[in-house]
């Protein structure tokens, strides 16, 4: 099952101030007047100032803290790094002249302890070899023309909120989507918290408390509930071990249920199933794998053609064969088999120390 993106795509969200953190107030015709009073004692300053001419306006305050920019960019650009994809730093500061800071923050961290190993690894080959900053109107056309995945982006909160629900939507459902909050305590211990992205089950949850019928897509609050499970073992290792392989199975599970088509509405349409049938049937998956696992049976993955929604060009193969049956005789030797799997890139290759093994008996018996 194909979905929005090929490969990973990561977002970096700085979930303090802007727009969420607004003071605000309706009023009138007037003088409007933004004062800044220093905690140091020193004289206040003007921070705005203009005359409000319409009857019926809306006052917003809000500021953008930056002190959490640094912490921000190291947790983005070593996400980045992990999963091999290209990052880039969004911002409108082009008009709001103020979010320049963001940028000139996230770069300078870059810049001093990223760069050469970005460039190490291949992921700025594209794009002239320094991180990159994208304008957020093309941001939001950019994730729609880069399916391929592969790229990462850091941003202010409001940006973050949005660019974030555009890839949900790429991937066919909200419910796709995790949320992770990382902050630090004053002692620099790491403080995570773990949700289900942007309240997406409230209109089903009130559906629920009418006795409606719902059919919710719970991986990204499975998700959040892996990743809290994770963290908390990784605080307090005693059953760490215990911990990961059973949130790796669930996860596993999941993912392999949608793929057969036993998942929810907003992935396999009027046929996928209730929230209740979804449960139900990711229960039965764990307990059988659970009782094959102490009854020493191999647990066998299901065929990927009883797959939903499984084609296969048969004429394509039979071309295919044809032309790897060297002798035409109906059969592909070992031979053959070896040339067909070089030319898809596909042949198992051999570790390098094993090679260089058999160079060096090949030399000492030459």
């Amino acid at each position: 099952m194909k979905l929005g993106f090929e490969r990973p795509v990561l977002f970096e969200r700085q979930a303090v101030g802007g727009e969420y953190g607004a003071g605000w107030d309706s009023v009138g015709a007037g003088q409007l007047v933004t004062t800044f009073f220093p905690e140091d004692g020193s004289s206040p300053r003007i921070v705005d100032g203009r005359k409000l001419k319409d009857e019926k306006s809306v006052v917003v305050v809000y500021d953008n803290p930056l002190d959490n920019v640094k912490d921000l960019a190291h947790i983005f650009f070593e996400r980045c790094l992990k999963a091999d994809v290209v990052p880039y730093v969004v911002t409108k500061k082009t008009v709001f002249k103020w979010q320049e800071g963001f940028w000139l923050a996230m770069k300078q961290v870059f810049d001093e302890h990223y760069h050469d190993e970005f460039l190490k690894a291949g992921l700025l080959d594209g794009c002239g070899g320094n991180l990159q900053h994208l304008i957020s109107d093309a941001a939001t056309m950019q994730i729609i023309r880069w399916t391929g995945g592969g790229f990462g982006m850091a941003c202010h909160n409001y940006d973050g909120d949005m660019l974030t629900d555009e890839v949900a939507q790429m991937h066919r459902s909200p419910g796709f989507m995790t949320s992770n909050l990382v902050g630090r305590r004053a002692d620099g211990v790491t403080i995570k918290e773990f949700e289900a992205s942007h309240g997406t089950v409230a209109d089903l949850w009130e559906d629920h408390l009418q006795g409606k019928e719902t059919s919710l897509n719970p991986l990204g609050m499975v998700e959040a509930l892996i990743g809290a499970m994770q963290h908390a073992a990784a605080l307090e290792p005693s059953n760490q071990e215990e911990v990961n392989r059973f949130t790796t199975d669930l996860r596993k599970h999941i993912h392999a249920a949608m793929v057969a088509g036993k998942g929810t509405r907003d992935l396999c349409g009027p046929s996928g199933l209730t929230t209740e049938a979804f449960v139900d049937e990711i229960t039965q998956r764990i307990n059988q794998h659970v009782q094959a696992a102490e009854a020493g049976e191999v647990v066998t993955k299901a065929a990927k053609s009883l797959q939903r929604n499984f084609t296969v060009d048969t004429e394509a193969i039979q071309q295919l064969f044809q032309e790897y049956d060297k002798d035409q005789n109906g059969a592909i030797d070992m031979q053959e088999f070896t040339e067909l799997l070089v030319d898809l890139d596909i042949a198992p290759k051999e570790k390098i120390t094993e090679k260089a093994s058999k160079d060096t008996e090949a030399v000492a018996s030459s």
